[in-house]
């Protein structure tokens, strides 16, 4: 009988706090082989596949399709067959979970270029043998490491969380299947589920897509499932309650209503006697998981001030590219303005100025906020900064896009006028220390010599770190911005 080896889930970026498992490419009792994908991994970066540490035989996995499993817990146990290749002891990576050495997290990534995580028995990634990871760390000299997360930093943790999949329009499917099916146009409800608890899986899409059976398009809505009813859990939390005098026996909610229990078999949350509510607690998960996590770090450090204006593109010439435009503005400003091209260290209380601007695009998805860096913006043509954009945005769309593309931006641009909106009070992330927000143009009567005249303007609103920026500085950054968007070309 071999000997039992516990597979403890590595850092699948840089300080991910945990992943929730998508899918699993094996079962208790199949016989793996050292590298083979074990299980898809979802976290605030990307889906991943993970790769078996050993060769043998799985004895127990660490939780199902839509758990969450912490950092360094354990995500499966083998029973290692010596006959089977192996990986060297030299290779081990020498990374423990729990106390640890300052400087070290518990994996790393895989310097190959296709961005793999190499799995160790440690639970973090392979390393060259007596040489150290270096340690991360600020001066006033040298840039600061970056977190490396979708919006920012995030906290380490070690427990554990286990979470059921919630249905969503009466489908059962992690946030990367339901991407997937918006990429290769199959519609969730026509697809029968394969996994645990009829949960959709990615080979359900891929094999719904291949024959042709779920093709997106106009259908009847299915009927409840057995045990809900006829409750429909997307309704708004609240509801009026019934009228003075009306009774209990004059309510006409049903009894799937009035269960105590929500669709996932969890107790409803309490409320007021007089309020009427069909919600559910949902668990938040991947890339919205990290988005609270940030948002709330960056709202208890920034001390964030707002400038607006507008900019006057009624010169342009037409088929002007607004974010092309507002790109090169930006680029245009970090040159006169350096200062708002940079990162500050709130603990060190040093910032660093960067030469180059690595435009962090923000893009909304269905799963949550990404922002992936455009690299070397300032030294890209208009041609090249679409082409740029778009391969981005494609990438988060499918979910393929590399996690090195996800962090290190130097300043971040929120197109939201694309949707709707005047001015807004975009949150900066640390450790960048400004974010541009364009609204939506419009035309509007400006005060001309002779009379007045309607022109063409699109609202700005430059939020900026006062702990590391002047007022003078942003209002000059602002100005230039301005400047720049005048141009006719």
């Amino acid at each position: 009988m071999g000997n039992r080896n516990t597979f403890l889930l590595p850092d699948l970026g840089e300080g991910l706090p945990d992943a929730t498992i998508v899918e699993w490419y094996v079962k208790v009792g199949d016989t793996v082989r050292l590298d083979d994908n074990l299980v898809s991994m979802e976290t605030a970066k990307a889906v991943v596949d993970v790769p078996s540490p050993v060769s043998g035989k799985v004895l127990r996995l660490g939780g199902g399709p839509g758990d969450v499993i912490a950092t360094g817990a354990m995500l499966a146990e083998f029973e290692v067959d010596p006959t089977m290749p192996q990986r060297a002891e030299g290779q081990d990576t020498g990374h423990h979970h729990g106390a640890r050495p300052a400087g070290k997290g518990v994996g790393t990534q895989d310097p190959a270029p296709d961005d793999r995580v190499v799995a160790s028995s440690e639970g973090g990634a392979i390393e060259d043998a007596g040489v150290p990871p270096p340690e991360r760390k600020s001066d006033a000299g040298g840039e600061r490491a970056d977190s490396g997360t979708v919006v920012g930093a995030m906290q380490s943790s070690d427990a554990v969380q286990s979470d059921r999949l919630l249905s969503v329009g009466g489908v059962r499917a992690m946030p990367a299947v339901r991407a997937l099916a918006r990429k290769l146009r199959v519609d969730l409800s026509r697809v029968t589920g394969t996994g645990a608890d009829g949960v959709v899986t990615m080979a359900d899409v891929k094999r719904a897509a291949a024959e042709g059976t779920a093709a997106a398009g106009p259908h009847p809505s299915p009927p409840p499932r057995a045990g809900e009813g006829a409750a429909d859990f997307r309704q708004s939390p609240a509801a009026p309650s019934p009228p003075a005098g009306e009774g209990r026996g004059g309510s006409t909610r049903n009894a799937a209503q009035r269960t105590a229990l929500s669709a996932s078999g969890r107790p409803m949350r309490t409320r007021p006697p007089s309020v009427s509510a069909s919600g559910q607690p949902e668990q938040l998960r991947g890339v919205r998981r990290n988005m609270a996590r940030v948002m709330a770090d960056a709202h208890s450090k920034v001390v964030p001030t707002t400038l607006v204006d507008d900019a006057d593109v009624q010169a342009w010439h037409p088929g002007n590219d607004v974010t092309v435009r507002l790109v090169r503005a930006i680029c245009a400003a970090a040159a006169a303005v350096p200062a708002l091209n940079a990162w500050f260290d709130g603990d060190t209380l040093t910032r660093t100025l960067h030469p180059h601007v690595d435009l962090g695009i923000a893009v909304d998805t269905a799963d949550g906020l990404f922002v992936p860096a455009l690299r070397n913006a300032d030294l890209l043509d208009a041609r090249g900064v679409r082409a740029a954009v778009d391969r981005l945005r494609a990438q988060v769309e499918d979910r393929s896009i590399p996690a090195s593309e996800l962090t290190g931006h130097t300043i971040s641009l929120s197109n939201f006028g694309m949707f709707a909106g005047r001015y807004a009070t975009p949150v900066v992330v640390p450790p960048s220390v400004a974010i541009v927000a364009a609204g939506r143009a419009r035309h509007q009567v400006t005060p001309v010599v002779g009379g007045f005249e309607s022109r063409k303007v699109i609202p700005l609103s430059l939020t900026f770190d006062h702990r590391a920026c002047t007022g003078g500085e942003a209002a000059r950054f602002l100005r230039a911005m301005l400047d720049d968007l005048a141009l006719p070309d």
